[in-house]
């Protein structure tokens, strides 16, 4: 029963980076390549109808972590409160920005609002790969200093970074060489899929640069990707050990590979929707792969004091996850009717949609 509500939980967060990754990577192409106000508000457009939808995902994880996995979601919401903090007001500035933008017939009005939107759209797919590099690199659980746990083994609490930037000392921090490559992999990957999403959504004359930008990206994106593969070795012991351990994990890194050398040939797609396919699928590859590198563990420890943190010793009881199916399998398919119902309404391109115009 763990291990399906582990799935489940997993398959939700793949979800909310490939519906709210297309909104962050849409605003970080807002803010490169929306020149004139015809192609911001294409952009705008393309993403009005689904964006706060979109972020209901981010609320649901949160409630399926809350109830599924309680001493994860404890663990996980102390000790990275800092940049959930940092999150949470990212995500009010580009509800904002989008909101407010059009509220006001003023230029300057209008800039203030357009960069509100772009920065924090820009910051939040950084934070988010960052977050998902401190679980790939692990956390001090018990807060160990010297060989003593100081705290509850589950307890840990991550400053902003340490003096040495380094993902090896001690003393960890949210932000370090490695985990910020991890952000930049997640800003370009979600640039590119914002902006396989607009080109897909909307017929605007920037189109053919954001398809040579897509193109451009995916070689800066592999480069990135093959640099933090060899660090990992350097940072982790066996950090692979899972895939040969479990051989059908190999399906993943495939999937994602399968996804990142379809987006290699953006320009020769006809039918622009294939480009926001293949996006998503390495999204899913890529996010999958990381996740199942850890297993079973959820949150790993960085010392040998105190047991990492897996899907077995964070759940609640069967009871309990069993009485969780019934409920989660209604809301599941109600959402799936809205989804369905949503993204039919607003087919097609979305270049004249007139969102957030007063």
């Amino acid at each position: 029963m763990e291990l399906l509500w582990y799935i489940v939980l997993m398959n939700m967060f793949i979800v909310y980076i490939i519906l709210d990754g297309y909104d962050f990577g849409a605003g970080i192409v807002h803010l490169f390549f929306g020149k004139k106000e015809k192609d911001k508000k294409a952009i705008i457009n393309s993403i009005g109808p689904f964006w706060d939808a979109n972020e209901v995902w981010l609320v649901a994880i949160g409630g399926i972590m809350y109830f599924a996995f309680p001493i994860l979601y404890a663990s996980a919401f102390s000790g990275f409160y800092l940049p959930l903090i940092l999150i949470l007001w990212l995500l009010i500035f580009r509800a904002t920005g989008l909101e407010l933008r059009g509220q006001v017939n003023n230029r300057l009005w209008q800039v203030v609002w357009d960069r509100a939107f772009g920065i924090a759209s820009l910051m939040l797919a950084l934070f988010f790969g960052i977050a998902l590099g401190n679980v790939v690199r692990g956390v001090n659980l018990g807060m160990v200093a010297d060989g003593v746990s100081a705290q509850e083994p589950h307890y840990f609490f991550v400053q902003l970074w340490n003096p040495s930037f380094s993902p090896l000392a001690e003393t960890l921090g949210v932000i370090d060489w490695f985990t910020l490559l991890i952000g930049i992999i997640a800003v370009v990957s979600l640039t590119i899929h914002g902006a396989n999403w607009i080109i897909f959504k909307t017929d605007s004359d920037m189109n053919p640069r954001l398809k040579k930008a897509v193109f451009n990206l995916n070689i800066l994106l592999v480069l990135l990707i093959v640099l933090s593969i060899v660090l990992l070795n350097y940072i982790k012991i066996n950090p692979f050990q899972s895939f040969f351990k479990y051989p059908g994990f190999w399906i993943f890194p495939i999937i994602a590979l399968v996804g990142l050398f379809g987006q290699f040939r953006v320009k020769q797609f006809k039918r622009h929707g294939l480009g926001f396919l293949f996006s998503c699928i390495f999204l899913f590859g890529g996010l999958a792969t990381s996740m199942v590198s850890i297993f079973p563990n959820v949150l790993p420890s960085t010392n040998a004091v105190n047991p990492s943190l897996t899907l077995y010793n964070t759940a609640t009881d069967t009871y309990g996850l069993s009485v969780g199916v019934f409920w989660f399998t209604i809301a599941i398919i109600l959402v799936a009717i809205y989804m369905i119902v949503q993204y039919r309404v607003f087919k097609g391109k979305l270049d004249d949609a007139g969102y957030g115009e007063h």
